[in-house]
């Protein structure tokens, strides 16, 4: 067996167990249904991970930069997450794994770059399901349907139902969340058009400009600090975009239909961005949605009473909390697992059904999530932390395809990125600004992702970094490395 080292690790893989345990029956007994996603699934899937920013969220970076401010923001990260996924399309060509970014930072930055990477992740992708099945009662409740007056039952819905789809099969999943991902996009562009016969362009520079803040001026009334600021805001409109290569393992084609889904996904999302943005603000101004909870829906009523075209985006918006707390689950179950199986977390977390799903990897995240969305409430602090890790993650990620371009420039590269290092050089320094700006937002958050991410870093450094799995396919893909590079020394 393969012992998973480079000379990047320090400790050894360790095997997975005695005769009766061996590698194949391993990594049978923790097996995805392959072959269950082409390329239009998956760009289902990525255009789901985001939807539902677009329904509400990204507003409150009003608050922070103005117009200008978010737009400037909005065009940043729009810039960054173009950047990663470009890297991440060359990254998931070279290991399409269930392992997604975890395994791509293994590679490169060995076991505790791959742990901090997974473990970003893995804290994004537990936290924004919690925090949207809190967003999805609030809006049970706002339209007033089954007569609920308390959102908890909601949430254990939320999990039950949505876990139990997932349980089915990936392939029914995915169609179930593309039905949903497009009944939302129809909606955005049934919105967009009905507010942009308001659109007002004075009403996109009506906040109340801070006269001592530098910089500022009515398109900037928080100045220029108020851009950094907005940042968190600016990433509701594609975070967990970079979610895509989590279902390589299931993919049709993985090495041609990941890039393409990225790509595509990408631009529908950075499309309804554009529209949702413009139409949002200037149909009401930025002033009157800039902390609204729906605010899609005020921009089509102001302080007016419901239309027909309001209540059915506050229906759609619905669907798009669905869509992506649905999809949220599914990269959260596949991360855990691929980290499980490689002995990062405690290895049963990855075993799988007969229905090749990872059951325990489902379900334990959701039980997680349903008692932090029963015992908190507070779905924008969760949303804040789930923000931190995905920063991180996607410093990490970029970094990765710096130091593999740089290290391994004869890696074989069925899809090569766009500008190469430069692109992912923009993704990381545009990622490690908007790290720094969760600060400005949410430090509590900051600090609360911190502990946890402290928490995680003790476990594997005393305990499971001595007991990874070398049979799993991260591994022994870094074990092939390290082989290749003692020949070229030898």
């Amino acid at each position: 067996m393969a012992d998973g080292t480079d000379s990047r690790t320090a400790p050894p893989s360790a095997p997975v167990g005695s005769s009766a345990d061996s590698e194949s029956t391993y990594l049978q007994r923790r097996a995805l249904r392959r072959g269950s996603a082409g390329w239009l699934l998956l760009t289902g899937l990525g255009v789901a991970y985001v939807v539902s920013g677009d329904f509400s969220g990204w507003n409150l970076g009003l608050a922070e930069g103005g117009f200008g401010g978010l737009a400037i923001a909005t065009l940043l990260m729009g810039v960054m997450y173009a950047c990663l996924v470009f890297a991440l399309a060359e990254l998931s060509a070279i290991l399409p794994t269930a392992g997604g970014g975890y395994g791509f930072a293994r590679r490169a930055l060995g076991t505790w770059g791959g742990f901090l990477t997974g473990t970003a992740i893995l804290i994004e992708y537990v936290m924004a399901p919690a925090a949207i099945s809190i967003f999805i009662g609030q809006y049970v409740e706002s339209l007033k349907l089954f007569g609920l007056t308390n959102s908890w039952p909601v949430y254990l819905a939320c999990f039950a139902i949505f876990i139990g789809i997932h349980l089915w099969g990936v392939g029914e999943a995915l169609r179930f969340s593309l039905v949903v991902t497009a009944i939302a996009v129809a909606a955005l562009l049934i919105f967009a058009v009905g507010a942009f016969t308001e659109f007002d362009a004075d009403g996109l520079s009506d906040i109340p400009v801070d006269k001592e803040a530098f910089g500022s001026g009515s398109w900037l009334p928080f100045g220029l600090l108020g851009i950094w600021a907005a940042f968190p805001f600016g990433m509701w409109f594609f975070l967990g975009v970079e979610g895509v290569p989590l279902a390589a393992e299931e993919a049709k084609d993985p090495v041609r239909s990941m890039p393409r889904a990225l790509a595509i996904s990408m631009g529908i999302l950075a499309l309804l961005a554009l529209i949702t943005f413009f139409a949002a603000t200037g149909a009401q101004g930025a002033d009157a949605i800039k902390e609204a909870g729906n605010p899609l829906v005020v921009a089509l009523e102001g302080d007016g009473d419901p239309t027909a075209l309001s209540r059915f985006v506050n229906y759609a918006g619905l669907a798009g909390l669905v869509a992506s707390f649905f999809s949220l689950i599914y990269a959260g179950s596949r991360q855990l697992f691929a980290l499980s199986r490689a002995g990062y977390l405690p290895r049963f977390l990855s075993l799988t059904s007969r229905r090749k799903a990872p059951y325990l990897g489902l379900l334990i995240p959701g039980a997680i999530g349903f008692a932090l969305a029963a015992g908190s409430g507070n779905g924008g602090r969760m949303l804040n932390v789930a923000v931190f890790g995905a920063t991180i993650s996607y410093a990490l990620m970029a970094l990765s395809h710096i130091v593999l371009r740089r290290r391994e420039p004869g890696l074989e590269r069925p899809y090569r990125t766009p500008g190469g290092v430069l692109t992912s050089s923009v993704a990381f320094v545009l990622a490690l600004s908007a790290l720094v700006a969760t600060f400005l937002v949410d430090k509590d958050a900051a600090f609360i992702a911190l502990g946890v991410y402290a928490v995680a870093l003790a476990y594997f450094a005393f305990y499971s970094r001595h007991r990874l799995v070398a049979a799993a396919p991260e591994e022994e893909f870094a074990a092939l490395a390290a082989a290749e590079a003692e020949l070229e020394r030898g």
